[in-house]
């Protein structure tokens, strides 16, 4: 992994500029005030085209038990995506990062994908978009499947949407198993000066509307 040290001023146009040219800023822990940037060797995506959704996450996807919405409460889902959990002792989500993000989702490029059990949010994923392109930050989950709900609905919405990249920084196992791949680092920046000179609309369904999920499974598999 590649990085180029520490920040100093970051606002939130120059974390624009970063994700444009593949960089991106992560801290060590949330009580480091500081931050540094990231440009990975191997790069982390989902090809939209090419999801894995198997049989029993299909299953819990056809049969909407959980409610999916979209931008409804930044402030809940950071909190979830930065919350200590036994598989994530520790958060790179400082002050900072949510200062900056939350400025975005203010300006209309950070979205949030959330998911609800009744009126109980148990999972949630958010990112940035530019262009064409949609840069996964991090998502969590309170119940079993949850956050991949979340990012099923979000690659379909992604799709029907025109879009053209799905980044997800670094391929886990976890990730893997869904379908994401890693490129290097020059076939990465060739996918996304691709897309973000392409246009794509995140709201291509309004937001209050109920996708259902046997929607988002005939889009996956289109």
């Amino acid at each position: 992994m590649s990085n180029s040290g520490q920040t100093s001023e970051v606002t939130p146009q120059v974390l624009l500029r970063a994700y444009s040219i593949g960089m991106f800023p992560m801290a060590e822990g949330a009580d480091d005030p500081t931050l540094f940037w990231v440009d990975p060797d191997l790069r982390g995506i989902f090809p939209l085209d090419r999801m894995k959704v198997s049989k029993s996450l299909a299953r819990t996807i056809r049969s909407d038990v959980y409610d999916v919405r979209i931008n409804e409460d930044f402030e809940a889902v950071i909190d979830g995506c930065a919350a200590m959990t036994p598989d994530r002792p520790n958060t790179w989500i400082n002050q900072r990062i949510r200062k900056l993000y939350r400025d975005l989702f203010d300006f209309g490029f950070v979205h949030t994908v959330e998911v609800f059990s009744g009126q109980e949010r148990v999972g949630g994923l958010y990112g940035v978009k530019i262009g064409a392109a949609f840069f996964g930050e991090s998502m969590f989950h309170r119940a079993t499947d949850a956050s991949k709900v979340g990012l099923m609905h979000l690659a379909g919405r992604l799709r029907a949407g025109g879009f053209r990249l799905l980044d997800t920084q670094f391929v886990t196992p976890h990730l893997a198993r869904l379908g994401a791949v890693e490129v290097p680092r020059d076939a990465y920046h060739f996918l996304l000066d691709a897309a973000i000179g392409q246009t794509a609309d995140f709201n291509v369904w309004p937001k209050g509307d109920v996708v259902p999920g046997a929607r988002i499974l005939d889009i996956l598999k289109a």
